[in-house]
């Protein structure tokens, strides 16, 4: 019994460890190979905005176009499209 716990001790912190480590990992590497190098990116998040716990807003720049749209569990719904503003307006 002595010997079990001392074992469980031991690997279950290693094994969260692991985990952990894997899943940090993969975000790194899911970020560098997320675009091309010397590529930009064509769509970007301006601004998010929480409504409620299942309900968010997200302004969208895409093709020099922002787009708001509503997030939700039923899906994405577009609900204003305007043209880029310049970073000082």
């Amino acid at each position: 019994m002595l010997w079990y716990l001392l074992k469980l001790l031991v690997l279950l912190p290693l094994i969260g460890g692991l985990a952990w480590y894997s899943l940090k990992f993969a975000q790194k590497w899911q970020a560098k190979l997320g675009a091309a190098p010397g590529t930009a990116k064509r769509v970007r998040v301006i601004e998010t905005t929480m409504l409620s716990p299942t309900l968010k807003l997200a302004v969208i720049e895409f093709h020099g176009r922002e787009i708001l749209v509503s997030a939700s569990r039923q899906g994405l719904t577009r609900l204003a499209e305007a043209p880029a503003r310049e970073v000082g307006e």
